[in-house]
């Protein structure tokens, strides 16, 4: 079998057909299988769990990190173009080829033990992580946490972002369910930062109940500012005039305030400037992620797909002024609750364009739009169909006046379809009639 694995694309398909199932929780065979690989890693290692804003952390923890002179190995998921993006080292993407002696590895060593795709790239991706030996790393969490299996990694410090309704049917039904799942990742001793402002009690409870050391917005640290700058002050440190952080939104302080009580955590075996956070705020980078594009029309990616998201991706277009037209290219996974998203973005979205995506957990893009026209109340909006993002995106661009706006928002196989083939750059066929 291992013969027949040449490339990256030959594992990564070979990963697809190893369980029976696309999720199926739990840490039994993934530590099974690391132990026999023997990972461990030498460094400070930070994980992140939340339902929205773990990439956002993630980046802006890499970010301060590499400014202040560390090398940084940063695992993320899912990825919105190649796999590869999934693992940095030093601020660059990892090499396909280096990847596929890992899974080579595991799958050398798995033995009878069926992992599934996640958990077989992921022990690859930690064992390629351990290798490298990097000054501190940054772990995402895929889905929940207690049973995820980056969770076999006991953290040095954990970081809880914002919590919401999510995966429910692996999660559990409400915020104090998933906010249990999420508190797994903490550890006895350990900081356990939870930048969420108005966290659930069962996250509270467990860090307690495991006596965790917990930071907490408003008691632990607290963030104030104006329209120009903004200041955190945490146990025995302060940062202020703090410019905002290069990525947008509003959210995005909840996010940086988190990253701060993180690093103020760690500062005895991590110390860094205060430069180097203002330099790493400033220059952080995350595609997809309110990503606005300039160009005529203008366009704005962002992988919300979920009401708490939207609601945020909603409060940030509002945010951007005037536009004649808002044009909305969308796709999402079928398990998504749709009602609540499209009743939050729906008042800003004048044409939307549902499109299908390559996976088959995806919903299909005649059911969006039929789901759509069962709830909208607007007389003065279109829908439309399409086989792929990047068709739909075409389309929205046919449709659209140089003043408008096109936003591309749901999956990340929504925004990564766009974003194929690099960042496009719009520029509207034609004006409307009357200039």
């Amino acid at each position: 079998m291992q013969g027949s694995m040449k490339t990256l694309a030959d594992w990564l398909a070979h990963a697809e057909h190893l369980h029976p199932k696309n999720i199926e929780l739990g840490l039994d065979r993934v530590r099974a299988v690391a132990a026999k690989v023997g990972l461990s890693f030498e460094c400070p290692v930070i994980t992140v769990a939340g339902t929205n804003g773990k990439g956002s952390t993630c980046a802006m923890l890499e970010s301060i990190l590499t400014h202040a002179g560390y090398r940084t190995a940063v695992f993320t998921s899912p990825h919105l173009v190649r796999f590869e993006e999934r693992l940095r080292l030093r601020g660059e993407t990892v090499d396909g080829e280096e990847l596929s002696k890992h899974f080579e590895t595991v799958e050398r060593l798995r033995g009878e033990v069926a992992l599934t795709y996640f958990e077989f790239t992921t022990l690859a991706i930690l064992l390629c992580i351990a290798e490298n030996k990097p000054d501190v790393a940054i772990l995402e969490v895929g889905l929940g946490g207690r049973l995820d299996a980056v969770n076999i990694v006991d953290a040095d410090c954990a970081v809880i972002t914002s919590i919401d309704l999510d995966h429910m049917e692996f999660l559990g039904p409400d915020r104090e369910s998933i906010g249990r799942e999420k508190a797994g990742i903490l550890r006895a001793g350990r900081p356990a930062i939870v930048s969420d402002p108005m966290p659930p009690q069962s996250v509270v409870d467990h860090a307690n109940a495991i006596g965790a050391d917990l930071w907490l917005v408003g008691r632990d640290f607290n963030v104030a500012g104006d329209k120009q700058q903004w200041g955190w002050s945490g146990r025995g440190r302060r940062y202020s005039g703090l410019a905002y952080p290069a990525l947008r939104g509003a959210n995005q302080l909840v996010n940086a305030a988190g990253v701060l009580a993180a690093l103020e955590s760690l500062r005895s075996r991590l110390p860094i400037t205060a430069q180097a956070v203002r330099n790493g705020l400033a220059m952080v980078e995350l595609p997809g992620r309110f990503q606005i594009v300039p160009g005529e029309p203008a366009l704005v990616l962002d992988v919300a797909h979920n009401a708490h998201a939207v609601a945020a991706l909603a409060e940030n277009l509002d945010a951007m002024g005037f536009y004649p037209t808002t044009h909305g290219v969308f796709g999402v996974m079928a398990d998504k609750d749709l009602e609540p998203i499209l009743a939050r973005i729906g008042p800003m979205i004048d044409r939307w364009y549902f499109t299908d995506l390559p996976t088959p957990r995806a919903a299909k893009a005649d059911d969006l739009l039929a789901r759509w026209q069962a709830q909208n109340k607007r007389t003065d909006v279109a829908g439309s169909v399409h086989r792929s993002p990047m068709e739909a995106l075409q389309a929205a661009i046919d449709h659209a006046d140089p003043t408008d706006r096109i936003v591309v928002f749901g999956s990340f196989f929504t925004v990564g379809g766009v974003l194929e083939h690099g960042t496009p750059r719009l520029r509207a066929k034609h004006l409307s009639s009357g200039s």
